[in-house]
């Protein structure tokens, strides 16, 4: 019974030293993401960078994916979806300009990543997800770590109008069109950031800003985005 005790109690400890070196590793990768992948690429906001700093992206990957969770490169996460490559997740953050007081809506919710950075930042976090599954697991690893993320399963199409409106929009899809009831629900003076193009071409990530009755859109650089799923 006491060889038996003792086997088990190194056992554990062998599992608690490797967890602790898988928790370490993952840390510099992550610290080494943000220094050569984000900083080094012109991301200046000290807020989003401290925000991809911490936010353990390993998190949000599949775990058969988790030992490429910090590499410069879109994942797969299931359903025909990925999450963004590193830096995309971090420009897209910065541009919207986000402050400490924002109301922020995440159209495309994915693996929860990207709420989670904005979440690190900003007040209130509303994201929606069309495919059940993916909605329903970013949700319990978001309510985990978040009590400012709110998660909808639905077509973001159609954003969020009871809650609106936004500080910022985020569409995280590829859309043919800029959806009507997003620019609706953008605040006065708001900024959002939506990849537009055919599916499976490259596609342009366009800012869209609000000023009045004015609605102005600039294109900021060519990406290439999962397609917008809706219902529309």
């Amino acid at each position: 019974m006491k060889k038996y005790l003792s086997r088990q109690i190194i056992m554990f400890s062998c599992l608690l030293l490797t967890l602790s070196a898988s928790s370490q590793n993952f840390e510099r990768l992550r610290s080494d993401m943000v220094q050569n992948q984000i900083r080094s690429r012109g991301i200046t906001d000290a807020e989003t960078l401290k925000a991809m700093s911490t936010v353990p992206r390993h998190l949000y990957v599949p775990a058969s994916q988790q030992r490429w969770a910090y590499d410069d490169r879109p994942l797969p996460i299931g359903h025909g979806q990925t999450i963004s490559q590193p830096y995309i997740v971090a420009y897209m953050t910065e541009i919207i300009k986000p402050k400490k007081d924002f109301k922020v809506l995440e159209i495309g919710t994915g693996s929860g990543y990207q709420a989670a950075v904005l979440a690190e930042i900003v007040e209130e976090v509303y994201t929606i997800e069309i495919i059940e599954a993916l909605g329903e697991t970013a949700r319990g690893v978001l309510l985990e770590n978040y009590d400012n993320v709110h998660v909808k399963i639905a077509d973001g199409y159609y954003g969020w109008e009871e809650h609106g409106p936004f500080d910022a929009i985020v569409v995280t899809a590829a859309a043919e069109y800029i959806p009507p009831p997003l620019i609706e629900q953008l605040k006065d003076g708001g900024r959002m950031i939506i990849p537009v193009g055919s599916p499976f071409r490259i596609q342009q990530l366009m800012l869209v800003e609000k000023k009045g009755e004015r609605i102005s859109t600039r294109s900021l650089m060519p990406v290439r985005f999962v397609p917008f799923t809706s219902g529309n």
